[in-house]
């Protein structure tokens, strides 16, 4: 039983959802998006809700059936909202700058990290520069896709993941970074 994918999706004003064959296209005012769907699924829009349906009651079904659901709510959302992740990078000297298709940041290493924009994901950067360990570099990465937003913010805190002495490193901005004390020094007698 998949309480998720029993639930119907409500389709928002200004959203336009069409099923042809096994393929969904949503079409909203930020963009289109489409997805093919498992045979083993029924999708079917009525009365402004989008309905997904199992064939059959075999094991395979039942764990894709939620998910179907979910990658079309997501869907919807990301035509008629958006997703965004918000990014910080803390550390002297570090940085992120958009030169056309490429993000570079600057985190510390011999060379800056040049990562490829995909197609539908945008960058805004805020603060272009950290200053200090406590004002750090912040760019959001925006788009109608949930998974290429997250596969590209990931992508970004992997150029260098936070560590936990001094915090400096790349993180979300909702990310909590648990802090290590470093070794004290044991004052020395004679």
């Amino acid at each position: 039983m998949s309480r998720i994918g029993k639930k119907p999706i409500d389709i928002p004003a200004g959203v336009k959802v069409d099923v042809a064959g096994k393929t969904v296209n949503v079409e909203g005012k930020l963009g289109k998006l489409n997805f093919t769907f498992r045979p083993e699924m029924d999708v079917k829009v009525q009365d402004g809700l989008v309905v997904v349906e199992r064939q059959d009651e075999e094991r395979f079904s039942k764990a894709i059936h939620g998910l179907t659901r979910s990658l079309i709510a997501n869907m919807v959302i990301g035509v008629s909202e958006g997703y965004e992740k918000k990014i910080e990078v803390y550390g002297v000297g570090y940085g992120a700058v958009v030169q056309g298709q490429t993000l570079t940041i600057t985190c510390g290493k011999s060379h800056p990290e040049i990562l490829d924009i995909p197609v539908g994901v945008t960058i805004d950067i805020q603060t272009p520069q950290a200053r200090g360990d406590t004002d750090p570099a912040k760019f959001t990465v925006k788009g109608i896709d949930k998974q290429a937003v997250g596969e590209f913010a990931a992508k970004c805190r992997r150029t260098r993941p936070p560590e936990p002495y001094k915090g400096k490193g790349v993180r979300y901005a909702d990310e909590y970074v648990r802090r290590k004390v470093g070794k004290a020094f044991a004052g020395g007698g004679a």
